[in-house]
């Protein structure tokens, strides 16, 4: 099983250029979905444990919006969208032109999220998937609104009685024509125990 503690700046390199390779798939295919040109970037990436993954959403107790979704495969994980209230609705409201305001009780801004979410994800996965040649397919994605701990809880209970550390992909999202009004959006991801092993070697990294 792979120790995080030893993941390198060339790890994180090439996990880095996945994530701005999933993030143009993704800004392409929201630009076709909306009609309005998207720009998308990965500015970092880093490696945390689950105390500081709590911590960086803002506590344990934090109000979030998430979308997670297992990852299925050769290399089995989990994986979070995750975003302020406040940067969901205006996420919603700069790409759909309504109103997200009361998310929780919107179904429109709902559904919006989950799309986003999904193609976001479906991006970054086909990223990962043409780099490494390992087959990976994202179930259908779940959105949730709840306290930080009780939705981060559900990915890593599995993979918290052999591993303590999770990969975060910041990802910032604007329209260009409102390039003053960019959202920030983080990317969790959780592959399980024995999946690291199998992405690095596929990546043709060094073994952890």
């Amino acid at each position: 099983m792979a120790n995080m503690e030893n993941l390198s700046q060339q790890h994180l390199d090439v996990l880095k250029e996945v994530g701005n390779i999933g993030a143009g798939n993704a800004a392409t295919a929201l630009s076709s979905l909306l009609g309005k040109k998207i720009d998308m970037s990965v500015p970092s990436i880093q490696i945390v444990d689950f105390n500081e993954l709590m911590e960086y959403v803002g506590g344990p107790e934090q109000i979030i919006v998430s979308v997670f979704l297992r990852i299925q495969g050769e290399a089995p994980g989990s994986m979070f969208f995750v975003l302020s209230p406040e940067e969901a609705t205006s996420l919603v409201e700069q790409l759909t032109g309504t109103s997200g305001d009361d998310i929780g009780e919107n179904d429109l801004a709902i559904s919006a999220i989950s799309e986003i979410g999904n193609i976001l994800s479906g991006s970054y996965l086909s990223a990962l998937s043409d780099f490494t040649s390992i087959n990976l397919q994202p179930t259908v994605p779940n959105v949730t609104i709840d306290m930080a701990a009780a939705i981060l809880m559900q990915g890593l209970l599995e993979i918290s009685q052999e591993s303590d550390y999770a990969i975060i992909i910041d990802t910032m999202i604007e329209e260009e024509e409102q390039s003053n009004e960019s959202v920030k959006g983080h990317f969790f991801l959780l592959p399980d125990p024995d999946s690291f092993d199998e992405i690095f070697k596929a990546l043709g990294v060094e073994e952890l």
